[in-house]
């Protein structure tokens, strides 16, 4: 994600920390946010605002790629499409469109590693029928023979379009080296094959699994009170029945193993310029907390234009975009950093970038400034994504699948603690001296002059 925007135009990476010690300052929370969880485990989270009548109802799964073997793989993204076709309330798509259009629903979805989501934005008044609309889809899905099979058309048409781009070949190579015994498990995109080959019972497979209350999130944002929700929650999800195992207990997730070596690839595509791309393997909510505040902070100050980083590369020309950031994730968060760069100037753009590197946890690196305007920035970021209560909805649903909601309420607070000591020992976790994947993308009469080599692309 993060190459997607440094190489090839906007995207959005989320990334998300956790405590950094335990003296963190209580944070402060978006206000009228709560939540409760129902008697069948389904989780309520509302977050008032009333400033426009306008009213978001977000539904998150724990699903997604990271809940995928090979022979599934991309059908946590099909279901996504299935999700807006015919249910027991509504006969066909035909319908389904009329009645959105009824209801003035503006409506889409999601997948990513580890959530699915699904949202729905209207007017206040009509709350009662947009979660009744919501509640059919979620439960009574038809997988309707016709339907979906113009959805799996339309699913591999996204496959096709990110087939076309040359950086998608980059990333993929990426995910496949860095997350090697499992990639399919970080492609929420998904595999052609596996799509092509779906049926409608592998729909019914992964409902059962994963779309049950225990498992997920009904979210709503704007117009709205808790009490009202709460209400109309119990009346209309209340009898769901809950799955009676844990899907994750079931059907645990998989331990990435940690790289063995670096390596280093060139990935030979048409391109006018030089893309560098290295990842490293960096901390799980859950297993390390701490260290995904500080990978925030230390990529934030990165990122800012005054730190060495940007001044060494971009400044004096090696570089034309310099990107650092942590992905936040459960099941590892992978980090990342981007180099734009010329032909001309690729490898001396490359030995600056590892022999900052090196650098990254010198006491003079980035001053006690740097480290407070980055903590400064994290915190307006943060509270500034929240004007948009239809937006923020998706931030929430995937705070609430990768992290927690108790990781979500305490971030800001979290963040403020973040220290020096803190960021050290993340470098020296994750960073410094670890194994980690070089990549290039280069157009192949380009790579003939320039000769970059995979060794040098690990900084050897």
């Amino acid at each position: 994600m993060l190459a997607a925007a440094c190489l090839a135009g906007p995207a959005g990476a989320q990334s998300n920390p956790q405590p950094s010690s335990a003296s963190a300052v209580a944070a402060p929370v978006p206000q009228g946010l709560a939540d409760k969880t129902l008697a069948n485990g389904l989780e309520i989270i509302v977050m008032e605002d009333h400033s426009v009548p306008l009213v978001t109802i977000n539904f998150a799964a724990k699903n997604g790629s990271y809940t995928e073997p090979p022979e599934l793989n991309g059908l946590s993204h099909l279901y996504e499409h299935m999700f807006f076709k015919s249910n027991r309330a509504i006969a066909n798509a035909e319908e389904y469109l009329h009645r959105i259009g009824q209801l003035g629903i503006e409506y889409n979805g999601q997948t990513q590693e580890e959530v699915v989501q699904y949202y729905f934005t209207t007017i206040s008044q009509n709350i009662r029928p947009a979660m009744l609309f919501m509640r059919d889809a979620i439960r009574t899905p038809l997988f309707d023979s016709a339907e979906f099979v113009q959805e799996q058309q339309v699913v591999i048409g996204e496959i096709d379009r990110n087939e076309s781009n040359p950086y998608y070949y980059l990333n993929k190579e990426m995910n496949d080296r860095l997350f090697y015994k499992y990639p399919s498990r970080k492609n929420p995109l998904g595999n052609r094959q596996t799509v092509s080959a779906a049926t409608p019972a592998l729909m019914r497979l992964i409902q059962s699994r994963y779309y049950v209350p225990n498992n997920s999130a009904l979210i709503v944002t704007g117009d709205v009170s808790a009490a009202q929700i709460y209400a109309l929650a119990q009346e209309l999800y209340g009898d769901w029945p809950a799955r009676a195992k844990d899907p994750f207990v079931e059907f645990p997730i998989v331990e990435h193993p940690p790289l063995p070596k670096s390596e280093g690839a060139i990935i030979q595509q048409p391109v006018q310029n030089v893309g560098i791309e290295i990842g490293w393997q960096g901390p799980s909510i859950g297993k390390d907390n701490a260290a995904t505040y500080s990978a925030d902070v230390f990529s934030f100050i990165l990122s800012q234009p005054n730190s060495r980083l940007q001044r060494n590369l971009v400044d004096k020309g090696l570089a034309t975009a310099v990107g650092f950031g942590y992905y936040t994730q459960r099941n590892i968060g992978p980090i990342t950093a981007i180099l734009q760069t010329t032909p001309e100037k690729a490898h001396d753009a490359l030995a600056a970038f590892y022999n900052e590197v090196s650098h990254f946890n010198d006491p003079d690196y980035f001053t006690d400034a740097q480290l407070e305007n980055a903590k400064a920035l994290l915190e307006a970021d943060d509270l500034f994504s929240r004007e948009k209560p239809d937006e923020y909805a998706k931030t929430l649903a995937f705070w609430y699948a990768s992290t927690g909601l108790d990781y979500f309420r305490g971030y800001l607070g979290r963040l403020r603690s973040t220290s020096r000591p803190d960021i050290s020992r993340y470098l020296t976790t994750y960073i410094l001296g670890k194994p980690h994947i070089g990549l290039a993308i280069v157009a192949p009469n380009v790579q003939q002059k320039i000769k970059l080599t995979p060794e040098e692309l690990t900084g050897k």
